[in-house]
């Protein structure tokens, strides 16, 4: 492709260490060949409001692999099919502005989108290419929940740091002989407090994928305090529910959000332990630490090699896909493809297995 493109790149859904590196690997994979390099900020906003759209550079993102966060800017709230504008009455409603973000697109003269976001950013990604814009995507969540890639970047970061955590609060919890609960991210997905709760050494992970009974998590506890182990560390995913309950949560948020806003689990648990058992329980929610700081090495990595790969994809012509890995090798999936399925723990899965070897319950 010999033609001097005029691509942009935006960053939507929650931030993730990555992000930044992504936007260098693009920026400098274009810039390589002679393409012109657009930051559309705030997710889909900027294709709405296109004074949001700045001009990429070598030099404005030398360097930014290393750094957390997005200069972009990002949002959870930008869907441009639904999009809240206030009404003649002065009251919101949701209006489909897609159309707008089409048109600003063919006006700026822009050849390709790479959309870097979750399930929520790549499916509103993959509507907008079905009405003409050309896109290539890349899958970013700390979930690890996006179908299609073994991996997303942000996963490795977020247990890493969840780990560190899990790891601290041994010490406290020890020194007071008391069960610690601690709530990690995730939604629906049990990967991150799978991961880092069997490397943090927990007693008892509670995952969405394993509805869990607190008199099993109550016997486990008591069973090992028999045994000499007056302290525990329960680690509990936001969307684990106990059996035959509903999910626990804030409330769906402000207007336009993509996800119901989980909360509280941590704190039901903690409070049922000490009522059941008399023991000192107290929870704490690690939150939106998971998603700050710098990307560990891995996700650093990952993150360049997807950006690089969709600059590659653009000059093949190959749209409507996400980059994708499929160890050891990148690879190009459809996007309806990787959105049909939600990626979750499998129960009888290796990690499980191992968890269970180590004598870990899993509330069931």
């Amino acid at each position: 492709m010999s033609k001097r493109l005029r691509i942009c790149i935006n960053t939507g859904g929650g931030d993730a260490p990555g992000l930044n590196a992504v936007i260098e690997a693009v920026t400098m994979a274009a810039c390589n060949r002679g393409w012109d390099v657009y930051g559309i900020k705030c997710g889909y906003t900027g294709l709405l409001n296109t004074e949001d759209i700045i001009h990429l550079t070598p030099d404005k993102v030398d360097g930014i692999a290393s750094t957390g966060g997005t200069i972009l800017g990002t949002t959870n709230k930008g869907n441009p099919f639904m999009m809240p504008v206030p009404n003649a009455a002065g009251e919101m409603e949701q209006r489909d502005l897609s159309d707008r973000v089409v048109e600003n697109f063919r006006r700026l003269r822009f050849d390709a989108l790479v959309a870097v976001g979750g399930d929520g950013s790549l499916e509103i990604a993959h509507r907008l290419s079905q009405k003409g814009i050309p896109v290539v995507g890349v899958p970013k969540t700390i979930d690890n929940d996006m179908g299609g890639t073994v991996i997303s970047f942000g996963f490795d970061t977020a247990v890493s740091i969840a780990t560190e955590a899990i790891d601290r609060l041994h010490s406290t919890a020890k020194s007071h002989d008391r069960i610690m609960v601690v709530e990690l991210m995730g939604r629906n997905a049990g990967f991150i407090a799978l991961n880092s709760g069997i490397s943090g050494n927990a007693d008892v992970i509670l995952i969405p994928e394993i509805p869990f009974d607190i008199e099993k998590i109550c016997d486990h506890l008591m069973d090992n305090e028999l045994r000499g182990h007056r302290y525990a560390i329960v680690v509990v995913a936001e969307g684990a529910v106990p059996k035959g309950g509903d999910v626990i949560a804030k409330g769906s948020g402000e207007a336009g959000r993509q996800h119901l806003l989980l909360g509280g689990v941590a704190d039901y648990v903690a409070k049922e332990i000490s009522r059941r058992t008399g023991k000192d329980s107290r929870s704490l929610v690690l939150g939106h630490l998971q998603r700050g700081g710098s990307p560990s090495t891995f996700d650093r990595l990952l993150s360049l090699r997807f950006g690089a790969a969709a600059v590659r994809a653009i000059e093949a012509g190959t749209f409507n896909h996400m980059v994708a890995l499929r160890s050891p090798d990148i690879v190009m999936v459809p996007l309806g493809e990787a959105l049909g399925v939600q990626k979750r723990v499998l129960v009888d899965g290796d990690t499980v297995l191992t968890g269970r070897d180590l004598g870990i319950c899993f509330g069931d």
